[in-house]
């Protein structure tokens, strides 16, 4: 249950007879708590003469890394300032229900921690680290975000729709609602001495709802994103973290997935996205599309083991379906298909996607969930080696077709 403290303060003076009144406040405490059973069809653990080698998994996880809801805790108030005018705030922290640690590689507030100004009138401007206009205007059309979870991202959240990261330093506007339209924007600070391009984060989106019919868009641009976009989160470090590419070498970058991994010396990522949903009855269908580009590579943003130049792009669609069996009782089933292209003739991979799910709510707060999905992958990583299937959250297959199967519950409060 959500606690609300709210205070209201007036003095009254009997010196004067004024009657100055103070502006009502409320702070909310809320958080969701996401666990579930996770098996794994097949996990690398090695590497012997013949090749990789697998086995199956079956382990405990948060809902951050293999559930519907990342777990959470946060505090969010306002002030009433007169005149349609509020001032807001949020302090959002991720964690793992598992072991207690913190999510977010550590950060303490690593969810969202902003404070801002809201107008009745116009919209809201906030300062903090918040969200991308991906995440605001995309990710309610996505499997992941209704029913499927992490373990339904586009391959290795490429397109951050299931919103893998977020920006620093970052000034947003949120309009308010147009008869159904609305739009905002997001520009995080770079804070380069000498530069003002360099490691900034911008976006702009804009959403659409009437009736049956809800449209989004969104365009994302990062500068030197190994370390302005991947590399944001305590543990990737002021110059991000070491991580072992595999047979491509040893080089420095908080990248660490192998669908991208080798595209850490882009000088500038770009996701342009569009997605739309119509609602009849019961049922919901939804199509999004994502194109993701690494430009500029072999810039000195990040390693390039194997020599790339130009542009490497990703393109990403999905088609969903959604039921709602009864009030409380929804199911549905999604095809993710994910096409890399353009670094070079040794990379090009493509990852196909299939999943299901349904989640019952026992209680407005509480819930039981479980999903299933499939993945197969053809063609040659970003690293210059054979694609394995890699599903979102999980370790890699040690081939190229991988099943994740999860038994989860999530209670809110």
């Amino acid at each position: 249950m959500k606690t609300k403290l709210a205070a209201t303060a007036a003095v009254l003076s009997t010196v004067v007879g004024a009657s100055p009144v103070w502006a009502q406040s409320s702070v909310t405490l809320y958080g969701i708590i996401d666990v579930g059973l996770n098996f794994n069809n097949n996990v690398q653990t090695g590497r012997s003469s013949t090749g990789l080698q697998g086995a199956r998994q079956y382990t405990m996880q948060d809902g951050a890394t293999g559930g519907v809801r990342g777990s959470r805790w946060g505090l969010r108030g306002t002030e009433d300032l007169g005149g349609g005018l509020k001032a807001l705030f949020v302090l959002e922290n991720g964690f793992s229900i598992t072991n207690g640690t913190l999510a977010q590689g550590g950060a303490g507030l690593g969810r969202q921690a902003f404070v801002g100004l809201q107008s009745s009138s116009f919209g809201t401007v906030t300062f903090g680290r918040q969200y991308d206009s991906v995440v605001d205007y995309m990710q309610l059309f996505t499997s992941g975000a209704m029913w499927a979870g992490y373990l339904g991202a586009h391959a290795g959240d490429i397109d951050n729709t299931l919103n893998t990261r977020r920006v620093n330093n970052a000034v947003k506007f949120a309009s308010v609602d147009y008869s159904g339209f609305r739009f905002g924007g997001v520009y995080g600070v770079g804070g380069v001495p000498g530069s003002i391009s360099a490691n900034q984060v911008w976006s702009v989106g804009a959403g659409y709802q009437n009736g049956p019919v809800a449209l989004g868009a969104a365009y994302l641009n990062a500068r030197n994103p190994n370390f302005s976009f991947y590399g944001t989160n305590p543990n990737a470090g002021t110059t991000a973290a070491a991580n072992n590419l595999g047979s491509a070498g040893s080089a420095t970058t908080p990248q660490s997935n192998p669908i991208y991994a080798g595209y850490a010396s882009a000088s500038t990522t770009q996701i342009i996205s569009a997605a739309g949903s119509y609602k009849f009855g019961g049922a919901t269908v939804g199509l999004t599309y994502s194109n993701v580009q690494f430009r500029g590579l072999g810039s000195n943003s990040g390693p390039d083991p194997l020599g790339y130049t130009g542009t490497a792009r990703f393109d990403n669609a999905e088609a969903n379906f959604r039921y709602q069996l009864t009030p409380s009782w929804l199911a549905g089933v999604a095809y993710v298909y994910t096409h890399a292209s353009g670094a070079s003739e040794r990379s090009g991979a493509t990852y196909h996607q299939a999943q299901a799910g349904t989640d019952y709510f026992l209680s407005k707060r509480t819930d039981v969930y479980a999903i299933v999905v499939y993945q197969h992958a053809n063609g040659t990583d970003s690293l210059g080696q054979p694609a394995v299937a890699y599903i979102t959250g999980q370790s890699p297959s040690s081939n190229n077709h991988q099943i994740a199967v999860r038994l989860g519950m999530s209670h809110r409060f």
